[in-house]
């Protein structure tokens, strides 16, 4: 799990993730989600009046974006409408973001008419990963923002030129410790002795913006003065950003597993392009009960939400070696004791904790036998 997709574009932030509820179909065209995971909503960086859409993390945008949802409206209704959207819909087709700012020229060239705009207005975004179902977009937004606001809504096709070109706009590189995180375009912000880890924003959105990903790349930073693990499990590859990390880092070999075989698709090319590729195996494997998983780890890396967490404590702790180091992430402030109790339960004892942006990661460790 632990995947989904992020965009920084001309001051938008993105976020989703695939669920990990059952999924429930309301029509034959598009498959939904049960609404129940948390929102987390932060500034962000340089961009005032941006907010994060937070589902669960980053990972992989709509495969291919094909359809975009464009909405003005006020700041409420903007964070609602997008709350509601990346909740409903499967997010491994759709993401979706709100933020306060004046339309590029790009927009303003296409359905974003003069005089339309005022200030103090917000933006809602949302791309689909195939022709969404208009009336039901319509239905879902008038709950969330009135009817008057859901007549608002505009739809439009998305070119993949222009795709590619509003998400490096963006993609600034992000320092963790000796980490640098860079799309190609931004190769020349490599200093020495930085341990580089090339994503392409347009391809695989796990760019490291996410304090989740940051909380475990400061993580495993720390983690490399201290320790160099023998065998490595980043449980929820997505694009494979934190097994690159590790591989480069001490040259060892990591498991990286995800459910969604996108996901390992798009991990295999990246750490091949990091040159990490003899190092890291992407696996498509649910949990860590998976025959390709079996052994004991003395490194497991799980960036996830609290529930999946919670749920595969058990399974994480059958593969962790006596004194494995265990970093976890995906958790909300208010999800730390229940998840550190249930670690606790299988032997775990909690080192540190790492406050980003609203999530946290921990450091666990497991206990000596």
């Amino acid at each position: 799990m632990g995947t989904g997709w992020g965009a920084r574009t001309e001051g938008v932030l993105a976020w989703s993730a695939r669920a990990v509820d059952d999924t429930i179909t309301n029509n034959p065209t598009q498959t939904c989600k049960k609404g129940r995971v948390k929102r987390q909503s932060t500034p962000h960086g340089d961009t005032p009046g941006c907010v994060l859409i937070a589902r669960m993390l980053e990972g992989l945008p709509p495969n291919d974006a094909t359809h975009i949802m464009r909405l003005i409206c006020n700041e409420a209704h903007a964070r609602a409408v997008a709350d509601l959207l990346v909740e409903t819909f499967d997010p491994a087709e759709t993401a979706a973001s709100a933020f306060e700012k004046e339309p590029s020229a790009s927009q303003q060239a296409g359905q974003w008419q003069a005089g339309q705009w005022q200030a103090g207005q917000w933006i809602v975004e949302v791309y689909f990963g195939s022709a969404p179902d208009e009336s039901m977009v319509r239905d879902l937004v008038a709950i969330a923002a009135g009817a008057e606001t859901a007549e608002r809504i505009m739809f439009d096709h998305v070119e993949r030129a222009d795709w590619i070109a509003a998400s490096l706009a963006g993609f600034d590189p992000v320092r963790a410790g000796r980490f640098l995180v860079i799309g190609s375009h931004a190769r020349q912000a490599a200093r020495a002795n930085d341990i580089v880890i090339e994503i392409e924003a347009a391809l695989a959105f796990g760019t490291g913006h996410h304090g989740t990903t940051m909380g475990c790349l400061y993580a495993l930073d720390r983690l490399a003065r201290q320790k160099r693990p023998q065998r490595i499990l980043d449980i929820g590859t997505g694009s494979g950003i934190l097994a690159i990390a590790a591989a480069k880092r001490w040259k060892r070999n990591v498991t990286a597993s995800d459910i969604d075989a996108t996901a390992v698709a798009t991990a295999r090319n990246n750490t091949i392009r990091n040159g990490a590729g003899p190092y890291v195996r992407p696996v498509q494997a649910s949990g860590a009960r998976h025959p390709a998983l079996a052994g004991k780890y003395d490194l497991i890396l799980a960036n996830i939400l609290a529930r999946p967490l919670k749920r595969l404590a058990g399974e994480i702790a059958q593969v962790a070696d006596s004194g494995c180091k265990l970093i976890l992430s995906g958790l909300l402030a208010p999800d730390l004791p229940g998840v550190a109790a249930v670690y606790r339960a299988h032997g775990f004892v909690l080192l540190r904790r790492d406050l980003r942006d609203g999530w946290a990661t921990l450091l666990l460790c497991r206990h000596r036998r």
